[in-house]
């Protein structure tokens, strides 16, 4: 049984993650081809905008989680206290290189899939799980 709840919190997760990105990819392109704003702070502005959408969905539907929305979200910005800025720096070193920055934004996107996955379960809701 609770492998079947995990595998339902895992396809959630990631239907979530999937709208997160749709809006990320989204205003990434707006900034990125009709602002004609630079990788960085185009990336920067669209993560921020799936960051907040991912939390609140992820937090009510996936982890339903009752823990204090505060200090969860201090410990979701703790996470991309970390990631954002290696990740703008290193996208940012790759597209200057001349790599695709689509490419890099869905490196980028996959690697946070993962990484804020496994942060969430283990770190944000760790024993929070299923209190709503």
């Amino acid at each position: 049984m609770k492998n079947k709840k995990q595998i339902i919190q895992a396809i959630k997760f990631t239907l979530f993650s999937i709208s997160a990105g749709i809006i990320q990819i989204g205003s990434f392109t707006v900034f990125n081809e009709l602002c004609k704003m630079k990788y960085w702070p185009a990336y920067l502005i669209s993560l921020i905008l799936s960051i907040v959408w991912n939390f609140t969905f992820n937090r009510r539907f996936t982890f339903k989680s009752a823990a204090n929305v505060p200090v969860a979200m201090l410990k979701v910005f703790g996470f991309y206290a970390v990631f954002t800025p290696l990740s703008t720096w290193l996208g940012n070193v790759a597209e200057t290189s001349g790599i695709n920055e689509y490419l890099v934004l869905a490196v980028t996107m996959l690697s946070n899939f993962v990484l804020e996955f496994l942060f969430c379960k283990f770190v944000v809701y760790r024993n929070t799980e299923d209190t709503l």
